[in-house]
């Protein structure tokens, strides 16, 4: 409750930060940004190694192992910082755009700061601390918002999303590492690292996989279509993405450490995992379908006019909702420290995103939307599987609670929808509150509906049950 309680504060700086900055800059100015972050970003996955989640999960880390954990994030940090500026102009090269080269060197400081910023997250999330986490995540975004308004008022074009990303990774890791309350003393030899370093290695094979297969998408629309397209399709991605991530992943941040500790009883790991995906599907994919819906009205109340993305939209939060019916699975494989299969899985998933997206870019930006979204359709039910074969979780409750959520989704869809082509031509502020309620209808009607009506009560009783288990744990 306090991870997702700060994640929604993170949202609204997030959403605040489209809605004012996209006001203020062109799409070319998003997509030099984004052509840069697709091709370099990759280095921040070797940055961190895995070794973040490898110290989150362990059975025991010592104020030895920590300390080397750190110099490790941080030297990786600041050499791949040093690669980055050499590699600056085949970068620039690469997307025939001069002004890349600067973008990319001064991009490059975001390695040193978010290496030396890892292993600190790390420790707040192994000791539970999420009150603090969340505080750290939340005041960096904020700042970092404030300033690149402030840079963008002025002028400063594609260099206030420069500064913006800086000032966060800044900021945060300040604020993380205060929270986390020690320093790195010297690195020692002679401590044991084996462990922390072939589960890192392992989980970094798997992210690298499925990066390159995400981000296919914005080199195939940088190199073939340009910037100013790149632009708009990244803009509809910040919109709906950006928040996503943000939502799902403090969830992991609370189930690894507590999967890690039950995952000898399957019975337990079971329930948890169902209602993980009880918790996920009729939050979050109930409100990815009322915003595919109301993608028209949505995407002109917060981009404001000239930004014609409603169908890219759309397709993106279809894609969101398919991968958000299987991600209880990635918290299974992390927990039982399932690196090898993980990445064997990741590498099939990330073939068939990468032929979908291939045929897709025929069509323009639309066509690379739907074709990320028929992937992850295909996908969702695969991982699941997959998974199956390789723990004992039971995956056909799995297949039913998924199917349940997307009747619901479904429904919110539609109901949104209908009301938007009815409400057509109306400001986008009075048509996207009465989708919202229109969603709520229709959603408020699936409760008759048995099997639906016992998910929400599950999720209800849980969410009760946590927050009666602070308020009394305040009391005491």
């Amino acid at each position: 409750m306090v991870v997702l309680a700060g994640q929604g504060v993170r949202i609204l700086v997030q959403v605040a930060s489209v809605a004012v900055l996209s006001r203020m800059l062109g799409p070319r100015d998003y997509g030099l940004v984004a052509m840069v972050l697709a091709v370099i970003a990759v280095a921040e996955i070797f940055r961190d190694l895995g070794l973040s989640t490898a110290a989150v999960q362990a059975k025991a880390l010592t104020r030895e192992q920590q300390t080397n954990l750190w110099w490790l994030n941080a030297a990786l940090g600041a050499g791949l910082a040093v690669l980055a500026v050499a590699a600056a102009p085949l970068v620039a090269l690469l997307y025939d755009e001069p002004a890349l080269t600067g973008l990319t060197a001064a991009m490059a400081g975001m390695f040193v700061l978010n290496g030396m910023a890892a292993q600190y997250r790390a420790d707040l999330t192994r000791r539970l601390l999420f009150a603090r986490l969340a505080a750290a995540t939340t005041l960096a975004p904020l700042l970092a918002l404030g300033i690149a308004a402030y840079a963008a008022a002025n002028g400063a074009g594609y260099w206030a999303l420069v500064v913006q990303q800086l000032v966060q990774g800044a900021v945060g890791l300040v604020a993380v590492g205060v929270f986390a309350g020690w320093l790195p003393g010297r690195p020692r030899r002679g401590v044991e690292m084996g462990e922390f370093l072939r589960f890192g290695w392992s989980l970094a094979g798997t992210q690298l996989i499925n990066y390159a297969a995400s981000n296919i998408d914005s080199v195939l629309i940088g190199t073939r279509l340009g910037a100013d397209q790149l632009g708009s399709y990244n803009r509809a991605w910040q919109l709906l993405m950006n928040p996503l991530v943000q939502l799902r992943g403090p969830t992991t941040t609370v189930a690894l450490p507590v999967l890690s500790r039950i995952r000898e009883n399957p019975a337990l790991t079971q329930r948890f995992v169902q209602r993980g995906q009880v918790a996920l599907g009729y939050s979050l994919g109930a409100g990815l379908g009322l915003v595919a819906g109301a993608a028209a009205p949505v995407c002109a109340l917060f981009l404001g006019p000239g930004w014609d993305v409603a169908g890219v939209f759309a397709l993106l939060a279809c894609a969101g909702l398919f991968q958000t019916l299987a991600y209880v699975g990635y918290w299974v494989y992390l927990a039982h420290g399932l690196t090898t299969e993980l990445r064997h899985y990741t590498l099939v998933a990330s073939v068939l995103k990468v032929v979908c997206v291939l045929v897709g870019v025929r069509y323009g930006i639309t066509g690379v939307a739907a074709g990320y979204a028929t992937a992850h359709l295909l996908e969702w039910p695969l991982s699941l599987w997959w998974i199956s074969r390789r723990t004992r979780l039971r995956v056909g409750p799995l297949y039913l609670g998924a199917a349940r959520i997307l009747l619901v989704a479904g429904a919110v869809a539609g109901a949104a929808y209908a009301t938007a082509q009815a409400l057509h031509g109306q400001h986008p502020g009075v048509t996207v509150p009465v989708c919202v309620v229109a969603g709520g209808v229709a959603y408020a009607l699936l409760l008759v509906v048995p099997p639906i009506r016992r998910d929400v009560m599950s999720l209800v009783v849980t969410v009760r049950g946590a927050v009666g288990d602070r308020f009394s744990r305040g009391s005491a």
